[in-house]
């Protein structure tokens, strides 16, 4: 194998490939990266068995081969090279010999026929979807996935596909996000996409130049592709939750908030009760005012908001955490909640439109 290619097109695949390799591993080739040339073309792979990355880097080919080399040795190498070409040969016992400049490297290598080959996705049916799309539902439900793994099918995300809407769901059953919006494709999906999944492809597409990402799948795996650059997952086994059925269709009480407003609230009443198991806040929404509370042995808070409420009064509370999470990522101006009793969920949506909606479970309200 024998290559020449540029530190700023080295570095940039290293760092999209590495993000499927994994720390902790039984096996040791996993720890490491492929560098493959065949067919014209010089490939860059990386896996943990559940998660694997296969991107192209560009270069001059003088000899095809492959190699595993050290995911975070190569990694540390390439970042701390020059700017300039960097010329890479393997030789027969698997050394890598890279040079670049004045600098020259020699690296023990592994066989790379022994890395595990990618799961083929073969699917006649390919989504399309516009990449900033893409990002912002990924980035507005993922942290309503579920942490621990009780539940597994919770650890990851519903992508659902039905008459050109695309949404993306999340619940961990204190939250649930759900965030939709619009594509030209008909066809219909529903799979459950681990969390890391989509995690690391948030990190990827933030470094691509393309427009779009395209979507595929089989039974048991996705693959999602920029370019030149495939991200292949399991999906997650079972039956997702019957969101529909868990968001409430009516309310008894509406109201329109100021989300900069609320937020800047909510985030001083938590200061006083970040250290409790609970992290409450107690809201209490009453004649076109939101009172906002909260107290520990450290000292009490209170806050008033304008705020425009149709229906009934309501007292509430919620674990401060959950309803900062929710206000962060929301670039609306304002934003509806709707209530219905203080132990029935708070449903949050915008203003204008329908493209989200977020539900947070109260906890129990005590009345000082």
């Amino acid at each position: 194998m024998n290559f020449i290619t540029t530190k700023d097109d080295l570095l940039h695949s290293v760092n999209i490939v590495q993000k499927a390799v994994s720390n902790k591993t039984t096996l040791p080739i996993l720890e490491g990266i492929l560098f493959k040339v065949m067919d014209n073309t010089i490939y860059l792979m990386g896996t943990d068995l559940e998660i694997g990355i296969k991107t192209e880097l560009p270069g001059k080919i003088n000899s095809q081969g492959s190699v595993v080399i050290s995911a975070k040795l190569i990694s540390e190498l390439v970042r701390k090279l020059p700017d300039d070409d960097v010329f890479l040969e393997l030789n027969e016992n698997y050394i890598l010999n890279i040079k670049c400049l004045n600098s020259e490297f020699n690296i023990q290598g592994q066989n790379g026929n022994e890395f595990p080959q990618l799961p083929e996705v073969h699917s006649d049916k390919e989504i399309s979807i516009n990449k900033e799309l893409f990002k912002s539902m990924i980035k507005e439900t993922i942290f309503s996935v579920a942490k621990n793994e009780n539940i597994p099918i919770l650890t990851g995300e519903l992508i659902e596909i039905n008459d050109g809407i695309i949404k993306f769901v999340a619940l961990d059953g204190y939250r649930l996000a759900l965030r939709q919006g619009k594509i030209n494709d008909n066809i219909e999906l529903s799979e459950v996409v681990p969390e890391r999944t989509l995690s690391e492809l948030y990190r990827i597409a933030s470094l691509s130049t393309l427009d779009s990402v395209q979507i595929s799948h089989t039974k048991n795996q996705i693959l999602f592709r920029l370019g030149q650059t495939h991200i292949v997952s399991r999906l997650l086994e079972g039956e997702f939750m019957n969101y529909n059925q868990i968001i409430p269709q009516n309310s008894t009480t509406k109201v329109k908030v100021n989300v900069a407003e609320l937020l800047s609230s909510c985030e001083r009443a938590s200061l006083m009760v970040r250290d409790g198991k609970s992290n409450l806040i107690k809201m209490n929404f009453i004649n076109n005012i939101l009172e906002i509370k909260s107290n520990s042995e450290m000292g009490t808070v209170n806050e008033q908001i304008d705020v425009e409420i149709e229906g009934e009064s309501i007292k509430i509370a919620f674990n401060s955490t959950y309803f900062i999470d929710v206000l962060k990522i929301i670039s609306d101006e304002e934003i509806l909640l709707e209530f219905t009793t203080s132990v029935s969920p708070c449903v949050i949506k915008p203003n204008q439109g329908s493209n989200y909606t977020y539900l947070i479970l109260p906890v129990r309200y005590i009345d000082h």
